[in-house]
């Protein structure tokens, strides 16, 4: 997660916040049950967005350092914290390369959304032996390997539109949205942390035209400074080929949330 003035979610931060999923409550019971959590311990949220993981979690232990390279995400989170009155939530500029400038304290548990796919997986993962108490782990969220859960069938009406604007291939800042090359169940088999249980959750999710319209512009691959001055233009594309498909403007999906919780041997 370098930060630097192409990253690819400078623009989306308002939308990141409020039109993305949050995750179901049967994670953090399950995380809280594996880990002991009982309001002592400090936990790391890296790559944290607006506090997607970090607001709900802030309940369940002492602090939370927050850490995104965006500081838009990082603004979103404080003001999302203020509202709900949570206080113990350390909000950090940073990424997934600086981890021991960040004057951490020892880590009981490290939580990391999509954010992981962003990162240097191998590396970060060997940073946080480093980092966490013998006794802790890491937790992976992510929607699990593609093609998981099948696709809505709005979702190629929007991939159209979003082609006819911005090419068939995905991209993400100045360059292409990064496809993984193993999955993360492989890569956590032979990091520090092998010792993985799997936890699934499907939600049905309804959604306004405006929600899934909003929805867009928090990816990384069909961003607000990559649209530029064509953006209202899309905007009124996807909505008039997203009515024509769906008049009720009723937009249904099931969304996968797959945890991977990790620990040593």
């Amino acid at each position: 997660m370098p930060l630097d003035s192409n990253e690819p979610f400078a623009s989306t931060a308002s939308y990141y916040a409020r039109y993305r999923p949050r995750y179901p409550k049967e994670l953090y019971a399950s995380v809280a049950e594996r880990f002991g959590l009982d309001g002592t311990q400090h936990a790391l949220d890296l790559g944290c967005g607006p506090g997607t993981i970090a607001l709900p979690l802030a309940a369940l232990v002492d602090e939370v350092t927050a850490v995104d390279p965006e500081a838009g995400m990082l603004e979103q989170g404080r003001a999302l914290a203020a509202r709900q009155g949570v206080a113990n939530i350390r909000w950090t500029l940073g990424d997934s390369a600086t981890l021991h400038t960040l004057d951490l304290p020892p880590l009981d548990l490290c939580l990391m959304g999509k954010s992981f796919h962003w990162m240097s997986r191998d590396q970060v993962l060997a940073d946080l032996d480093q980092l966490t108490t013998r006794q802790g782990g890491v937790v992976v969220i992510s929607a699990g390997p593609p093609g998981t859960t099948p696709l809505p069938g709005w979702a190629h009406v929007v991939a159209d539109v979003r082609a006819s604007y911005l090419g068939p291939v995905r991209r993400a800042g100045d360059g292409v949205y990064p496809e993984p090359q193993e999955t993360y169940l492989d890569t956590l088999a032979r990091s520090p942390f092998p010792r993985v249980t799997v936890h699934r959750w499907d939600q049905h999710v309804i959604r306004t035209l405006d929600e899934l319209i909003g929805l867009q512009y928090s990816n990384s691959y069909s961003t607000p400074t990559q649209l530029g001055d064509r953006k209202d233009a899309f905007d009124d594309d996807l909505r008039k080929a997203l009515t024509e498909h769906e008049p009720s403007a009723r937009f249904e999906e099931t969304i996968r949330t797959e945890a991977l919780v990790a620990t040593r041997l």
